[in-house]
């Protein structure tokens, strides 16, 4: 299903680590509040909010080709990728072409392909590893960033794209990049995603601003995947409500009537 592109690890770092504001250390004499987030029209928001398919499914393909080489999702299954979309052979597909750990017939360590019922393959086998390849930093885990950070999908989206380069007389600590979004303006990590880091298969214009709505766009339907559900039954709840309210009031008038006159 998925185009093979060459991803990198460092790639890979560079967009976890975006999205989860990585460790910095702002300059004491420049530091200020980051300003307002940028207020995007997320098909997911509101009581109808429903999620756009298409859109996950691109942004799994970004999760796929460049953060899972270093963030994990330990909360999702293979399975749940049938909720964006995808047929079940694809979703069999996808994990048979990873490799999880498994014990042999000795009791040994070993691999073997993932199924769709497997959770999501780690990129390393424990935090030591993971903090070893990337300067001792910890990725964490990606499964419920949306719900972990303030401002959600919003913030999300903000630092992917508020990558820009500082305003003349900012004095920008070495090793530290401008970022329009991140409180202080200076975050560790580079720009992780940049026009055309993917190709989309389905031709969709991969500009930077595509990629980042894209990518939210996975992550807020990994980290709910009931929401689609829980509005529904609202929805069900207040028809109901409004009905019994209705039914209410005809009761009394009848019950009250003889009353009024």
């Amino acid at each position: 299903m998925m185009r093979t592109l060459r991803p990198t690890f460092i790639g890979a770092a560079l967009v976890g680590a975006a999205l989860l504001g990585a460790s910095v250390t702002a300059a004491p004499a420049r530091a200020e509040e980051a300003p307002e987030l940028p207020s995007v029209n997320w098909s997911f928001s509101g009581p109808f909010g429903t999620y756009d398919r298409a859109a996950a499914q691109r942004g799994f393909q970004i999760y796929n080709e460049v953060c899972s080489n270093c963030h994990s999702l330990k909360e999702a299954y293979y399975r749940d990728l049938i909720g964006i979309g995808l047929s079940m052979q694809q979703v069999k597909d996808i994990a048979a072409s990873k490799r999880v750990p498994a014990l042999d017939e000795n009791g040994q360590p070993t691999e073997r392909p993932a199924l769709a019922s497997d959770h999501f393959r780690a990129p390393f086998p424990n935090d030591l590893a993971a903090r070893a390849a990337n300067g001792g930093g910890l990725p964490p885990d990606l499964s419920v960033i949306v719900k972990a950070r303030e401002g959600g999908p919003d913030y999300i989206y903000g630092i992917l794209t508020g990558f820009v380069d500082p305003p003349a007389g900012f004095h920008l600590m070495p090793g530290l990049n401008y970022n329009t979004y991140f409180a202080g303006h200076q975050i560790a990590m580079p720009q992780p995603l940049r026009d055309g880091t993917v190709t989309y298969i389905d031709g969709t214009n991969n500009s930077i601003d595509q990629e980042a709505h894209d990518v939210v766009t996975f992550l807020s339907f990994i980290a709910s995947p009931e929401l689609e559900e829980r509005h529904r039954m609202g929805i069900k709840v207040v028809l109901f409500l409004l009905f019994l309210t209705g039914l209410s009031y005809a009761v009394k008038r009848k019950l009250w009537a003889n009353v009024h006159h």
